[in-house]
């Protein structure tokens, strides 16, 4: 498939993969056609891999750490223990943020009942509604900031290795 089918299979624009591309997520193969400039040719498992991509965006990574992942999948490097681990990260990250939009939604709840109320009463302050829900209305079990520290510092250790193995 030229970029243009692969775009459209992939439910991706030609943008978006000529980005994907530079970002090293996805490798085409070179075509026979273009001359000094030869087009840029992509398979049905460029689309399985354009796919994960979006599903991994969904689930909150970053292109960063997805084209880490990547590495670490294509070095086989990504054991059922390690595919844990990476999935235990990422929850606990999405219920940081999952907490930090239970925070917001409730303090412009009381911010609306307060104005509705002709501003009577002390005003809502955004500070005690701040990472003090979760889904389940249990107290977050991290410290802001504690996952994303958590998350830098597993880029890091993996880093040296993701690098070596994509040169």
């Amino acid at each position: 498939m030229l970029i243009s089918e692969f775009a459209r299979a992939a439910g991706l624009t030609r943008d978006t993969v000529r980005f994907y591309v530079r970002r090293g997520l996805l490798t085409p193969l070179a075509g026979n056609k273009g001359g000094s400039n030869p087009y840029q040719v992509f398979t049905n498992e460029h689309v399985q891999t354009a796919r994960a991509i979006r599903m991994a965006q969904s689930l909150g990574f970053s292109l960063r750490e997805i084209t880490a992942l990547n590495v670490e999948y294509q070095a086989k490097g990504i054991t059922g223990a390690r595919g844990a681990e990476i999935m235990r990260w990422q929850l606990a990250r999405l219920e940081e943020k999952a907490a930090h939009v239970g925070g917001m939604i409730s303090y412009i709840r009381a911010k609306l009942v307060w104005l509705e109320a002709g501003c009577k009463g002390p005003e809502p302050n955004f500070t005690d509604y701040e990472r003090t829900s979760r889904s389940d209305g249990r107290k977050p079990r991290t410290k802001q900031g504690e996952t994303t520290a958590i998350a830098r510092r597993t880029l890091r250790k993996y880093a040296g290795a993701y690098t070596a193995l994509a040169k």
